[in-house]
């Protein structure tokens, strides 16, 4: 085979090798492809790569399959007398224009809402044009993913920091001592925390001397790898954090070191946690005292220590408390912005912590505005999905009369999903921007189709400032976008035509300039850009080969702190440069950057965000709550990414992953016998599962995964209906969220369960 630009190009015997980034988990890895035509002939990982160095999980094997999938969409659809068929896409958008606007002019701006799902934020095009469609529809009902996974996290961090993913990651590579709540890495691959090879990343902590600690109501992959397991309450994360801090204040091993200094609120945690010694959070969390005072200590003492919590510690009713308390911990015990603890990765492109002036910053404001029908807050511009069925379903003004999904499926990924499809069959007008005719889709009048992610470039602008090391990596599309489809991109912009009233037939190339001429602008005019008071021609000029995404990210990463400058800094980062190198460019470990990160309007952290603080007594009021009951969790599997993955063959074969784990002394009690069904009810539906008996779960905890349920008959993924599992959303109680960022209650949620042939009889 011949290499260098002649394999890339096709020459030789025909096979071309490309370097892309995989778009399935938020781990980032590098993958080798080598093509044939317009055929995939593998994919491996990337031995080269800075960041994965050839790190490849079952899923990013499967990305050529998902290329191929027959049931992909690749022709809009459009709702006729009940039956979706193929339409051109000028008919599409004649169908959206002759609907949207009657509708946004009937009832205003919140009669359309938007829910943008988890693959949003792992496609660049998505990820910056979603933005301008958002702001052209200037709606207060916006609902994203977010909200049944990281909200509180988000909220959090910017309370404390500043900006909403100033969050936080621990320093794997480096540290001593590392804490995992709630969080499955190994199966994750990280999850706001960019992290390929998380098996091989914690065994060398082990090798190293170092120790791993896992709190997680199931023994999961990767508490298997750990040096201790703690099962723990679920939902109850927050009283074992609170006593871990009594024990730190009260035997006064807390030393925050220099960031003492610029951190607010620091005396206050006294009096804060004072009714939260280990001896009466213990029954609450399920650890004994004794032992949250030995885990203290032991953190405490190590010579660097990292405390990460990720999403068992989110979906649950005191979510962002939790988020809260970890990185509360972190600074207690000197290890927030140290080598070894948890840094602020610095971003290439797009971070806010990079941009305005260092250290210092408008802050987070929650609550800006409430949703109609429960008066929930608003979190970082959204509102919590799970109030997305009431809103509408209930009459009078400012009801959702009308709903764009982009890349998502919220009948199976949010609560009560079985509430939510009713309520979708009494919208209006319904649009979707998909590559399936899903659950959720499959109610849409128009269906927009998705490009393959081979036809897609790719920068991880997200997942840059959440890794563990600083990184850059540009993949150009591999196969061109085929004639007779259109990049989400140019869909995206044409939608935004529509609802701010260009129409279907507006001018899309002129759209993209004016929302470049915006961000070039933007740009120009602060003080703190270092293309402050520059020539825009000349700026124009330099990116003048790209238009689209390309054009936004090269003016984002000339603008950022590895940029060039438009020649300002010589040897800074464009996206030229980064897309010649091909296994990415490593932009070094992640260092100290505090203050400089901070965008708090007082330039200090806030370790007591008065917020949290008050939310402490809905804490209090909890702890005597007995653990009478069983409770349902979820879980992952590496071979699944929430409900995106099911319809690919290599990916669901072999025996059955959808299942009900019980423990043996719950089985032993309610009759219940390794395959055999079980009734799972809640109040929010019931489900039938099948059970597999395990030792892996705590008594009185059952867990479901999520994202299954493939058993509608109106959406066209054959694969996913032949391994349908069941849905354990459907289970999911709508109308318990997280105070404090409106965050889906996932976790912990009050079931009943019984065999189904005793459920049967009895009725």
């Amino acid at each position: 085979m011949t290499t260098g630009e002649d394999a890339k190009n096709g020459a030789g015997n025909g096979v071309a090798t490309h370097y892309h980034t995989c778009p399935l988990c938020e781990a980032c890895c590098n993958l080798e492809i080598k093509t044939r035509g317009r055929t995939v002939e593998s994919v491996r990982g990337d031995d080269a790569d800075v960041f994965s160095h050839g790190f490849i999980c079952p899923k990013g094997a499967a990305v050529a399959d998902l290329d191929a999938d027959p049931d992909r969409l690749r022709t809009p659809l459009v709702r006729r007398d009940g039956r979706h068929v193929e339409a051109s896409w000028d008919e599409a958008f004649a169908e959206i224009e002759r609907n949207l606007p009657g509708i946004l002019s009937e009832h205003g701006r919140d009669s359309v809402a938007v829910y943008l799902g988890n693959p949003s934020a792992h496609h660049v095009g998505l990820g910056l044009y979603s933005r301008v469609l958002l702001k052209a529809l200037s709606s207060h009902n916006i609902f994203s993913a977010s909200t049944v996974d990281q909200m509180p996290k988000q909220v959090a961090a910017g309370l404390m920091f500043g900006t909403s993913l100033s969050i936080p990651v621990p320093d794997v590579d480096r540290t001593d001592h590392l804490w995992i709540l709630g969080g499955n890495p190994l199966v994750s691959n990280g999850s706001l925390m960019t992290a390929p090879d998380m098996r091989g990343r914690l065994r060398t902590i082990r090798e190293r001397g170092g120790k791993v600690v896992v709190f997680d109501p199931r023994r999961t992959r990767t508490a298997e790898a750990a040096d201790e397991h703690h099962f723990i309450r679920p939902g109850r994360d927050a009283f074992f954090l609170l006593g871990v801090i009594h024990t730190l204040l009260t035997e006064k091993r807390a030393a925050p070191g220099r960031l003492a200094a610029m951190t607010d609120g620091l005396d206050r945690l006294g009096s804060l946690v004072r009714d939260f010694a280990p001896e009466v959070v213990a029954p609450a969390c399920g650890i004994a005292a004794d032992e949250i005072r030995r885990l203290a200590r032991d953190l405490a003492a190590a010579p660097s220590a990292a405390v990460y919590a990720r999403i068992g510690t989110c979906t649950q009713e005191f979510g962002t408390i939790t988020s809260w308390l970890v990185d509360v911990l972190n600074l207690l015990t000197g290890n927030l912005d140290r080598e070894g603890g948890a840094l602020f990765p610095r971003g290439a492109a797009g971070a806010a912590n990079t941009l305005g002036a260092p250290g210092r910053g408008r802050g987070l404001r929650v609550g800006r505005f409430q949703s109609r029908v429960r008066g929930l807050p608003e979190a970082c511009g959204e509102l919590p999905v799970a109030c997305l069925a009431e809103e509408i379903e209930t009459p009078g003004a400012g009801q959702i009369k009308a709903l764009i999904t982009i890349a998502g499926n919220p009948v199976l990924s949010t609560p009560n999903g079985a509430r939510l499809r009713k309520a979708l069959e009494q919208l209006e007008f319904m649009v979707s921007v998909d590559i399936y005719l899903n659950e959720t889709t499959r109610h849409a009048n128009v269906v927009l189709p998705g490009t393959s992610p081979f036809e897609q470039s790719h920068y991880p602008i997200a997942f840059t400032q959440l890794a563990v090391r600083n990184f850059a990596r540009y993949s150009p599309a591999i196969f061109d976008v085929p004639e007779g489809q259109m990049p989400e991109w140019r869909t995206l912009l044409r939608l935004a035509g529509i609802v701010s009233g260009q129409g279907a037939a507006s001018d899309v190339d002129g759209l993209d300039d004016f929302v470049f001429e915006q961000q070039l602008q933007k740009a120009l005019s602060s003080e703190h850009s270092p293309i402050h008071g520059r020539e825009a021609d000349d700026i124009r000029r330099q990116l003048s080969r790209w238009t689209g995404p390309e054009r936004l990210l090269d003016l984002n990463l000339r603008t950022g702190p590895y940029g060039d400058a438009f020649g300002a800094n010589p040897g800074g980062l464009t996206l030229a440069t980064v897309a010649a190198s091909e296994h990415g460019v490593d932009l070094g470990a992640l260092a100290p950057r505090l203050p400089e990160a901070l965008r708090t309007p007082t330039g200090r952290i806030d370790a007591t965000p008065e917020l949290l603080v008050k939310d402490l007594d809905r804490a209090r009021a909890r702890l005597a709550d007995d653990a009478a009951g069983l409770v349902l969790v979820g879980r992952r599997d590496l071979r699944s990414n929430n409900s995106w993955m099911h319809n690919i063959p290599s990916l669901v074969s072999g025996r059955p992953r959808c299942t009900l784990h019980v423990h043996p002394s719950d089985a032993a009690r309610l009759g219940l016998a390794d395959g055999c069904s079980a009734r799972v009810t809640s109040r929010a539906g019931s489900v039938d599962a099948l059970v597999e008996v395990t030792d892996g779960v705590m008594p009185g905890v059952v867990s479901l995964p999520h994202g299954w349920g493939h058993d509608d008959s109106g959406s066209r993924l054959r694969v996913a209906r032949e391994h349908a599992g069941v849905c354990s959303n459907h289970l999911a109680d709508e109308l318990l969220v997280d105070a404090n960022s409106g965050n889906a209650v996932l976790n912990g949620i009050p079931i009943t369960v019984e065999p189904v042939a005793a459920s049967a009889s009895a009725g």
